[in-house]
């Protein structure tokens, strides 16, 4: 079987932190990370807290995708830390819902902004309606509804999908300059919200509002959690990258610091600007904010900053989540034609393709949001299982040499899967009191949990034809 050649540099790596971790997150989720947790003081602390266990995490399991460099990330350290099955169900997970769904609703998201700026084609409620879908313990979904951003968002991904097929250099060369320029113009605008900006005195207290519960305490980490999302793409193109050994671990902390940073400074620029009351109340306050700065075209503004923003992630999570599909393919063949390695651009061209695919699915049923949704608790429990897992390689492999070791061992993992567990059991708690009290159709995490177990069928399935032939 083919394998893929190292010929990611370091900043071609840091890229692909800063690119797949800044998206449209930092753009979208602030009013709902107000409305849960009502503290402007409270809201900055918790983007400290995910910021500092996301670095943990990241620095963690550096040490186990040094020790194992493969193309695959955390399928193949899986493979090595707790066996085939395991491993098998995380590599099902990322395909049919966590990276699939992950790069579609990213791109969704790039699609509506190219709506706001230049209107897509849509179809009247009517004929909207007439194609249902309906997903047990999902709901009903209608697959013509916003037909034009779907399609958007299918071409999108179409086109990146092209670039990563037909070479991983200029795939690799666009990211750096989609990454460096994303920074630039979003540290521009931060930084314009203060210049011209006028200050807003805040009235809220310090974490002393009875507002401030523990199912709202969760629901704004789970936001937050997902602005980190993307951090562990690295380990995915192990296989590729030049000295992974020092690159992995550097560009994850350098990477992810920058994002950190970035996060604190766009929060303390919206506070800045708007006062809490009318953040929590707006659709969109990036460009609520703008409109207060630059009232003609602040809306236009941030519209084409969250887009270009957002296109660097689309790219980054394509060349990256490729790999991990591209290592589960090898292992559990369905068609050689998914691990087919394109001569020339020696870019995984079956798994690029696959996912699109997948993914473009999940855009015309229109259900990505949801399942991702389901996925951020499924997604805490596999980082856990990984830092768990560096820890399980030191005791099975004490005398292997190891290029990157954790720092502060092992204080760092523990805390690092202390909290992950903590939080697992926070967030089952508020999801069933939600359920309870009617304020949603499900409880979330089992139903991720289904979905990931859905494929021990296919497991068996194939473990048993294996053995028959």
């Amino acid at each position: 079987m083919q394998q893929l050649p190292r010929r990611l540099t370091f900043l071609t790596v840091v890229a692909i932190v800063i690119g797949d971790v800044i998206g449209s997150g930092i753009f979208l989720k602030p009013a709902t990370i107000a409305q849960q947790f009502p503290s402007m003081e409270g809201i900055l602390l918790l983007w400290l807290l995910a910021g500092a266990v996301t670095l943990m995490g990241a620095l963690t399991n550096a040490e186990a995708a040094s020790l194992f460099p493969e193309t695959g990330g955390q399928y193949v350290l899986f493979k090595h830390m707790y066996g085939q099955l395991f491993a098998f169900l995380y590599g099902w997970a990322s395909f049919i819902v966590i990276n699939t769904a992950g790069i579609a609703s990213i791109a969704y998201v790039a699609a509506y902004y190219f709506d706001y700026l230049w209107p897509l084609f849509r179809f009247d409620q009517q004929t909207e309606q007439s194609v249902s879908l309906f997903i047990p313990g999902l709901g009903k979904f209608y697959m013509l509804e916003f037909f034009g951003r779907k399609a958007m968002t299918i071409l999108i991904m179409l086109l990146f999908t092209i670039v990563n097929v037909y070479s991983v250099k200029e795939s690799a060369t666009l990211q750096r300059w989609l990454t460096a320029s994303k920074l630039v113009v979003v540290l521009g605008f931060i930084a314009s919200l203060f210049i011209f900006g006028s200050n807003t005195t805040p009235t809220d207290p310090l974490i002393s509002s009875s507002n401030l519960t523990i199912v709202g305490f969760v629901s704004a980490l789970a936001g937050i959690f997902w602005c980190f999302d993307g951090w562990n793409n690295v380990s995915f193109v192990a296989g590729e990258i030049v000295n992974p050994e020092k690159v992995i671990w550097r560009s994850l902390f350098i990477g992810l610091s920058v994002c950190c940073g970035v996060y604190l400074l766009f929060n303390l620029a919206i506070f800045y600007v708007l006062p809490l009351n009318v953040i929590q109340s707006s659709n969109f306050v990036a460009a609520q904010a703008a409109d207060s700065v630059f009232p003609l075209w602040g809306g236009i503004l941030v519209s084409a900053i969250v887009l270009f923003s957002i296109l660097s992630a689309v790219n980054g999570n394509i060349l990256s989540c490729s790999r991990i599909s591209f290592s589960f393919f090898k292992d559990f063949p369905v068609s050689q034609k998914l691990t087919t390695v394109r001569t020339g651009s020696q870019s995984p061209s079956g798994s690029l393709w696959a996912n699109t695919f997948w993914a473009s699915a999940l855009v015309m049923i229109g259900s990505f949001d949801m399942l991702t949704d389901l996925l951020i608790f499924v997604s805490w429990f596999f980082y856990g299982m990984s830092a768990l897992g560096v820890i399980l390689l030191r005791s099975k492999m004490p005398d292997v040499q190891r290029p990157y070791k954790v720092p502060l061992y092992p204080w760092l993992p523990l805390g690092f899967i202390l909290f992950s567990f903590f939080y697992l059991i926070l967030t089952i708690y508020a999801d069933i009191q939600a359920y309870a009290l009617g304020q949603q159709a499900n409880i979330k995490c089992l139903l991720g949990f289904i979905l990931v177990l859905s494929g021990l069928p296919i497991y068996f399935w194939k473990r048993r034809k294996e053995v028959g032939s």
